[in-house]
């Protein structure tokens, strides 16, 4: 609020059961609707449809994309805009596997399956990025548009298949190192469907790209 930066936070909420859109009523009496814009949608359907839904309403040049839950945490925001601003970058990643990146509160089998999915995907795709799965990144709001025009993949690997049409599309990306720091209430949705699922996107990217 104090940065200068003129911005708004959209909040985009898929009927979550865990008392979200009460909670993003109380900051959007607190701090204004032009501030807090909560704009809900009645079931899941997706993270892809979640960001053409926020995107309608962001009127900004550049769009942050944020778990809700503070496992990303808004301080490293900042520094996601004094990267571009210094590489002039069209998507500034946030990366957990570079400098002082990291992930807390997580098990040795959770750490494994991401160490080794982001392995995979750095030998078969060399996408030029060191963390493909997250999802805390900035983007150029009109690159964004071009990239959900271009991705068709679902769950875990849109994300992977956001950087590797960015390079495709001869996109620049820029990456600044995280902490990342799991939930607290709540339990993560990885299970034995989604790596199968991930892995089966993985050969297709790298069978098209």
């Amino acid at each position: 609020r104090f940065s200068g930066i003129d911005f708004e936070i959209i909040i985009i909420d898929d009927g979550s059961p865990d008392g979200t859109q009460e909670v993003a009523q109380q900051l959007e009496k607190i701090y204004g609707s032009d501030k807090i814009l909560l704009r809900p949608r009645a079931k899941k359907l997706g993270l892809g449809t979640a960001y053409i839904h926020g995107m309608k309403y962001a009127t900004g040049n550049f769009i942050v994309i944020m778990d809700a839950d503070l496992s990303h945490h808004p301080k490293f925001i900042p520094e996601f805009i004094r990267k571009q601003k210094e590489g002039n970058f069209d998507i500034v990643s946030g990366t957990r596997y570079k400098g002082n990146g990291g992930v807390y509160g997580w098990d040795l089998k959770r750490k494994l399956i991401s160490r080794g999915a982001n392995f995979l995907t750095q030998v078969l795709l060399r996408p030029g990025a060191s963390d493909l799965t997250g999802s805390f990144r900035l983007y150029r709001k009109e690159v964004l548009q071009k990239l959900m025009e271009k991705c068709v993949s679902k769950g875990y690997v849109f994300q992977m298949e956001m950087i590797v049409r960015a390079r495709q599309l001869g996109f620049t990306i820029g990456e600044v190192p995280i902490s990342f720091v799991d939930r607290v209430y709540g339990e993560s949705k990885l299970g034995g469907n989604e790596i199968v699922s991930f892995l089966k996107g993985l050969l297709t990217l790298f069978a098209t790209t």
